[in-house]
């Protein structure tokens, strides 16, 4: 059955369908596991987005459930874990800064596996945007964050900084030993659980699209407005075509007028049509 899917790869929204789907178990011919027969359980989706068409591909390994097909049992999962495209970052765009990017890869990518080293990352990206988005440097994130809040208080912040995000910021930090460690060094190393990291990645997530995405579609926006309305005024500077400018030499008269002409240049010093026709 079909359904809906966003690629890891490229962040496309699709709906994969049969051909683009595989959902495969194996048995491990191996004996003695204190798990019962091993199961290998493989996940493929291929991208049906012609500009990437890469696969995705989750793999477990654990113990086998007893049905009548091999397939692994929910209580005896020994490792879960997706092999391609590795960890689970978001493709971030490249007018985000590289430094940043690079900081929220890595996190995504050794959250499961360090989760104290994924949250290190993370904040120093938290504190990275801060700095270069909202121009704001202290000490420490917890003093920038305070900043940051009354700079957007007190209407100095850049525009897309809204008060919500700024309140997202602030639910994070009250998040386990997360937020008692802003005050220190953003470099220390602190202990919290993969559920503490991941909320840290979601908040630079959130900040990414709020942040830097939308100024870039609002800056993109501008710039086709105002490529519109340069383009209608270098319409209206247009000569005359050879026909529009007979109409108007019979308009005035016959007078012989080159194509090319304005014709309010032109015009200006003549009577007008219907008040000739007055007079």
């Amino acid at each position: 059955m079909p359904f809906n899917w966003t690629c890891p790869h490229c962040n496309r929204d699709q709906t994969v369908v049969a051909e683009k789907y595989a959902d495969d178990n194996y048995s491990l011919n191996v004996t003695g596991s204190n798990v019962g027969s091993l199961v290998l359980h493989l996940k493929t989706i291929v991208c049906s987005n012609l500009d990437c068409r890469k696969p995705t591909i989750d793999a477990a390994v654990g113990g086998d459930a007893g049905a009548q097909v091999w397939r692994i049992s929910k209580d005896k999962i020994l490792f879960s874990q997706r092999l391609i495209p590795q960890g689970l970052a978001k493709p971030q765009p490249d007018y985000i800064p590289a430094a940043l990017r690079d900081d929220y890869y890595e996190a995504c990518l050794i959250r499961d596996f360090s989760p104290k080293a994924s949250a290190t990352l993370t904040r120093r990206c938290l504190q990275g945007m801060i700095r270069d988005f909202a121009s704001i440097r202290k000490d420490t994130l917890f003093q920038e964050i305070i900043a940051l809040r009354e700079a957007v208080n007190e209407g100095r912040a850049d525009r897309a900084i809204s008060p919500e995000t700024v309140e997202a910021i602030d639910h994070v930090r009250g998040v386990g030993n997360i937020g008692a460690h802003m005050e220190k060094d953003i470099n220390l190393i602190v202990e919290v659980d993969s559920g503490e990291a991941q909320a840290l990645i979601d908040l630079v997530e959130l900040l990414f699209e709020e942040w830097y995405v939308a100024r870039e579609i609002r800056k993109t926006r501008l710039a086709r407005i105002a490529g519109i309305a340069e383009a209608k005024k270098i319409d209206r500077k247009a000569p005359l075509s050879a026909p529009a400018v007979d109409a108007f030499a019979d308009l005035k008269g016959k007078e012989t007028l080159k194509p090319g002409d304005g014709p309010l240049e032109r015009i200006t010093d003549q009577k007008r049509p219907d008040a000739a026709l007055k007079s």
